[in-house]
């Protein structure tokens, strides 16, 4: 696993994190036209070869997660999305999990599907150049006892099994929703669920934690909750991490979650402040690094150069974070 352990440290160390820009066709779509951009594939191929083409991107992004479309197809000059981020030092991963259905039994609760047929999936990816993958699981504040959380944990590692058989570094990413009106202790006990279910699955499944991405939520109270400050945050999540997450996971890339950008990188920031964590703490960030870039790109090629020095400026903003800076 000598390899998976280096892609890993690779993918969240040296300041360092990982694009999200794997929205379904269907999201991608709906966000598209919310700019009055009539949505296509070829517009969505534009948009998302204008994110990984940024001048300078490597520099603060060391993994980009595509979807499946994206992943098949070229950027205008040619050549393939995965090479063409390799040859700009940046990781190609892949989304590959098919999205969430509701639970049967689960009084409400969502689990993630894709595991069928996931290991020859799993080698195509890799034949064509993927370095990692990733999968989700919701977990909603609300719906998530004993029996969704163990069956989203148990769905995860099975993925990440697959994935290390193939030669892939799994992301996994056991979200806990933002939304709703729930506390930050009510987010700190789900949370610290969803770890530990999922770490003890892990180890049953015999997966290398070296050669593995943990990509958790923030410990946050929902949206329509109560505002907490960044430190408080960083505490309460902090808390869990160290008491759940083993010292041999390769790094910690949090999600946003929904967040504004300033406050996800404060978030991140007050947690680096901490002190030395036992593994890297950095971002997979989607939503908070690239909605500037979409809204001022706006489907025009004029418009290019000024989108992406607006994603670069929040991709910056997320890296100073990795070193506890704050968001300007």
């Amino acid at each position: 696993m000598a390899d998976l352990a280096s892609v890993a440290q690779t993918l969240t160390a040296a300041g360092r994190g990982i694009l999200a820009a794997d929205e379904s066709i269907k999201t991608m779509s709906s966000r598209l036209e919310a700019q009055g951009i009539a949505a296509s594939e070829t517009a969505r191929r534009d948009y998302r070869e204008l994110l990984v083409t940024a001048p300078g991107l490597s520099e603060v992004v060391s993994g980009v997660i595509l979807s499946d479309e994206t992943f098949g197809q070229q950027l205008s000059d040619g050549r393939n999305f995965p090479a063409a981020c390799r040859e700009l030092g940046i990781l190609p991963g892949i989304k590959v999990d098919s999205g969430t259905t509701l639970l049967p039994g689960g009084d409400g609760a969502l689990i993630t599907e894709g595991l069928d047929g996931l290991g020859p999936r799993l080698a195509d990816y890799a034949d064509r150049g993927a370095a990692f993958a990733k999968w989700r699981a919701v977990l909603d504040v609300r719906t998530a006892t004993a029996y969704p959380v163990a069956a989203n944990a148990h769905a995860l590692a099975r993925y990440a099994a697959l994935c290390q058989a193939h030669g892939l570094v799994p992301i996994v990413e056991p979200e806990v929703l933002s939304d709703g009106e729930h506390g930050l202790l009510d987010s700190a006990t789900v949370t610290r669920r969803a770890l530990e279910s999922l770490f003890a699955e892990l180890d049953l499944a015999d997966v290398d934690l070296t050669g593995l991405v943990l990509k958790p939520n923030f410990v946050t109270p929902g949206l329509h909750g109560h505002e907490v400050s960044a430190g408080s945050v960083a505490a309460v999540t902090y808390d869990v991490l160290r008491d759940v997450v083993p010292k041999e996971v390769a790094g910690v890339a949090f999600l946003s979650g929904g967040h504004r950008t300033s406050d996800a990188c404060d978030f991140l920031a007050a947690l680096n402040r901490l002190g030395p964590a036992p593994w890297p703490l950095t971002f997979s960030f989607g939503r908070a690094l690239v909605n500037d870039a979409l809204r001022v790109w706006a489907g025009s090629s004029d418009q290019v150069a000024q989108a992406q020095e607006a994603l670069l400026a929040n991709c910056r903003r997320a890296a100073g974070a990795t070193a506890g800076r704050l968001a300007a």
